[in-house]
């Protein structure tokens, strides 16, 4: 029977439902027309490559990265969806970017390059952060220094010496770092980092000179910049541990949010609303920008656990450094007890899709070791920094494998 524009057609069914980029599917419904250039469908508003249609079926081809959701027919101006979701799979695979294992330093290219994230049980650096030109800077804690990588794997020391645990300000090895634990840029390349030892924060050019930015109030564990307005916050490892906003050099604000329980990570959306990792109740805040009001978005409260879901249903187990990237998406490294134990029940890179607000493993499991894989079927040893560049390429400070690991989708 011939396609009738006066008449409606409909999506009855298709198969596969769920699959990843590249995935061929089969339509299937009344009324199609076989002339496909009157056709045109999409998921999530990006367009599927059609194979061929006759009146009753057509085949179609998902595009990478489409995310899932119903399929959308449009034929001449009319739509119709389909009832059913499309479940997009994506192909995540973790590979060593750099280190080789080992606590130790070195520079150098990929796995000849070593870090020290580990040398005592007892160093939590969350540092990691990646520029838009893919370089990525790591807060090496063991060396006292902040290492850049670029993106092949070549590993430099940018400032601070790996001899010498101190304080000094300075251009590359005659700055002293005691120890640096988390590292963010600004617009103009610039670094901030926090040093508990030093109790200061610290601000380093492109070219590596370090010069003290502020004193903190309370010993700095972790750091942020807020893209809005460029102001620089960092907040304490304390219970009560608050958020401070440093506006300018030597100029440190009131806190912004206090009587933390044990804050760990905090970045910044492009709204310039606040995320918090919440290591002491085992959950993950947001602070709307300007109120500065708390809103709980993933976790129970006190309820320490490895579990996906709703956000309410999903657990973390002492979550430690997070980044958001630019759709608002929060990634969460799993594992931030005070010694990086294999026996945290979560050793993986949460996903906390914002818009869903739903909880996934986005790369690892509960079992600490080293592999490189796809998915769950990659492993981490104590994830406790992780950072995501302009293409969604996800990095992972990985503390007990001294490496940086690399996720990359599809």
């Amino acid at each position: 029977m011939a396609y009738d524009p006066s008449k409606p057609f409909n999506i009855e069914s298709f198969i596969p439902t769920e699959g990843g980029g590249g995935t061929e599917i089969l339509i299937n419904g009344s009324n199609f027309p076989t002339d496909i250039s009157l056709l045109s469908l999409s998921l999530n508003g990006n367009p599927l490559s059609i194979v061929g249609a006759n009146t009753t079926q057509i085949m179609a081809v998902v595009p990478k990265k489409a995310g899932s959701g119903p399929i959308v027919i449009d034929i001449e101006g009319n739509k119709a969806e389909s009832e059913e979701s499309f479940t997009y799979k994506f192909t995540r695979t973790v590979t060593t970017l750099a280190g080789n294992g080992t606590a130790g330093y070195q520079d150098g290219q990929g796995q000849d390059a070593m870090f020290n994230f580990n040398g005592e049980v007892w160093y939590r650096s969350m540092g990691i952060t990646v520029d838009d030109d893919l370089n990525v800077y790591v807060a090496d804690p063991g060396n006292h220094c902040i290492r850049k990588i670029d993106s092949l794997g070549n590993v430099i020391t940018l400032v601070g010496n790996p001899n010498v645990a101190g304080y000094a300000d300075g251009q590359g090895t005659s700055a002293h770092f005691s120890l640096p634990y988390d590292v963010a840029l600004d617009k103009d390349g610039n670094l901030f980092v926090v040093d508990p030892g030093n109790w200061d924060v610290r601000k380093v050019s492109p070219d590596g000179v370090a010069t003290t930015w502020a004193w903190g109030a309370q010993a700095p564990w972790s750091v942020a910049v807020d893209p809005t307005s460029g102001v620089v916050y960092y907040s304490s490892c304390s219970s009560p541990g608050n958020v401070y906003p440093v506006m300018a050099q030597w100029t440190t604000g009131d806190p912004i949010v206090t009587d933390l329980n044990y804050p760990a990570g905090i970045a910044f959306d492009k709204e310039g609303n606040l995320l918090l990792s919440s290591n002491g109740d085992q959950v993950i805040k947001k602070y709307t920008a300007g109120t500065w009001q708390e809103t709980l978005i993933a976790g129970q409260q006190g309820s320490a656990g490895y579990e996906n879901g709703s956000s309410t249903e999903a657990k973390f187990a002492y979550p430690w450094g997070l980044t958001v990237d630019e759709y608002g998406n929060v990634y969460v490294a799993g594992n931030g007890t005070w010694d990086g134990g294999s026996y945290n029940p979560d050793q993986s890179i949460r996903l906390i899709d914002t818009n869903k607000m739903a909880v996934s493993t986005f790369a690892g499991s509960g079992t600490a070791a080293y592999t490189n894989a796809i998915g769950s079927a990659a492993a981490f040893n104590a994830p406790t920094g992780v950072a995501v560049d302009k293409n969604g390429t996800v990095y992972v400070l990985d503390k007990n494998n001294n490496m940086i690991r690399k996720i990359v989708s599809e």
